[in-house]
C-alpha cells in the first residue's frame, strides 16, 4: 500500500523530511477496524513528531492523526461498526498514522462520519473535536446546560483546538465565550464560529479582557503560547476558577500564584486514553458520535480551511511547513492518492 513516513528528524523543507513509500498492508484483529483511509489532516502534533521523534529501528514510521475514511475489515471482537461504514477518528500514538492508504484502529477511538460532510471536511474534525471536547468537559468540567452568569476565554481561539473550543461552548452551555487572536481574518474566523467577543493576544490580556467590560473569568483553555500568558493568568482567573491547558512548555510553570485564589490547573491530551488503553476509552468514540450529530444538524460546522492536494510526501511537506509557521487558520486537508 502507498504511505508516507520518515526514516531522520529532519527540517520540513528537506526533500527527505516525509518520503512516499510502499508498505506491507495491515490485517485487523481483536477490536481493529481496517479503514481505507480517504482524507487526512495535519496538526501541530505530526510536526513534533517529524522534528523529534526519529524511528530508532531505521524502519519508518507513518505520522497522521485525523482522518476519514470507509471500513473494508473489522476484528472479531469488534461491534460498534459495520462493513462500509464511513468512519472519522484520530488514532493514536503506538501505532502507525493515517497517512496511507490503509490503517488499523481501536474502534473505540472512532466516530461515525457525519453524512453531511464530503470525506475532506470531516477529517479536520476528530483530533480537535475529541481534545476540545474533553479539555472543556472533562477537564474544566463545564456547565453543561448553563453559565450564564460566567465566562470562558480561550486563548488562541483560531487554531484548530479552538475552532472547535468556541462552537462546543457556545452550543452546549451559556458561557460567554471569548476568544483571542491577533490578526484580521484570525479574528474574524473567531467571530464567524461564534465568539461573543475576541481580543487580542499580542496585547496584554488583562488590559484587553476589561475591554469586553469583565475583569475575570471562570474557566480558561489556554491552547497556545502558554509561557508567555500564564504570569496574568492568576489576576484574569476569578476565584475558584480554573485553568486548562494542551501545549507543550519549555519550562515548569510556577503554580503558587494559583493558591490565594485556590484556582486549579488541568492538562488535557486526547492521547491518554488509548495510550493508557485507559477503562473508559469508549468516551471518545462517544464523543465524536455526539460532534458527528451536532454536525448533521447543523450546529457545529468543519474546521477546514483548505484541501491542498493528495496524500503525498510532497504535499505533506509543505503542509508540515504552514503548520510550523503558527499562521494557519483551521485545518489543512489532503484528500486521496495519486493514481
Amino acid at each position: 500500500m502507498k504511505a508516507v513516513g520518515f526514516l531522520q528528524s529532519l527540517p520540513a523543507d528537506d526533500p527527505r523530511a516525509l518520503l512516499d513509500l510502499d508498505l506491507p498492508e495491515p490485517i485487523a484483529s481483536g477490536r481493529d477496524l481496517l479503514i481505507e483511509v480517504r482524507a487526512v489532516s495535519v496538526n501541530p502534533v505530526d510536526t513534533k513528531l517529524r522534528r523529534n521523534a526519529a524511528p530508532a529501528d531505521g524502519s519508518p514510521r507513518v505520522l497522521g492523526f485525523d482522518a476519514s475514511g470507509v471500513i473494508l475489515a473489522k476484528g472479531p471482537q469488534c461491534t460498534l461498526f459495520e462493513v462500509g461504514d464511513e468512519v472519522f477518528y484520530a488514532g493514536t500514538l503506538l501505532r502507525q498514522g493515517s497517512n496511507a492508504q490503509l490503517q488499523l484502529v481501536d474502534e473505540r477511538l472512532a466516530g461515525h462520519k457525519p453524512v453531511s460532510l464530503s470525506f475532506a471536511q470531516a477529517a479536520a474534525l476528530p483530533l480537535t473535536a475529541v481534545t476540545a471536547w474533553e479539555l472543556l468537559f472533562d477537564r474544566l468540567q463545564l456547565p453543561r446546560g448553563n453559565g450564564a452568569h460566567d465566562a470562558l476565554l480561550i486563548v488562541g481561539g483560531a487554531g484548530g483546538v479552538g475552532s472547535i473550543a468556541i462552537q462546543l461552548a457556545r452550543q452546549l452551555t451559556a458561557l460567554t465565550v471569548i476568544a483571542t487572536a491577533s490578526r484580521p481574518e484570525s479574528t474574524n474566523w473567531c467571530r464567524t464560529l461564534g465568539a461573543h467577543h475576541v481580543i487580542d493576544h499580542s496585547q496584554p490580556l488583562c488590559d484587553a479582557l476589561r475591554g469586553t467590560g469583565l475583569d475575570t473569568v471562570r474557566y480558561l483553555a489556554s491552547l497556545t503560547q502558554t509561557e508567555q500568558h500564564y504570569s496574568q493568568y492568576p489576576q484574569m482567573l476569578a476565584p475558584q476558577g480554573k485553568i486548562g491547558l494542551i501545549d507543550d512548555l519549555t519550562a515548569p510553570l510556577d503554580i503558587r500564584p494559583l493558591k490565594a485564589k485556590s484556582i486549579s490547573l488541568h492538562w488535557e491530551s486526547m492521547f491518554t486514553r488509548s495510550v493508557f488503553e485507559t477503562s473508559d476509552m469508549i468516551a471518545q468514540h462517544e464523543a465524536l458520535n455526539a460532534v458527528s450529530e451536532m454536525v448533521d444538524a447543523g450546529l457545529v460546522r468543519s474546521t477546514l480551511s483548505e484541501v491542498i492536494g493528495p496524500i503525498n510526501a510532497a504535499n505533506l511537506r509543505s503542509a508540515h511547513a504552514r503548520i510550523e509557521s503558527g499562521r494557519s487558520v483551521g485545518k489543512l486537508v489532503l484528500e486521496g492518492f495519486d493514481a
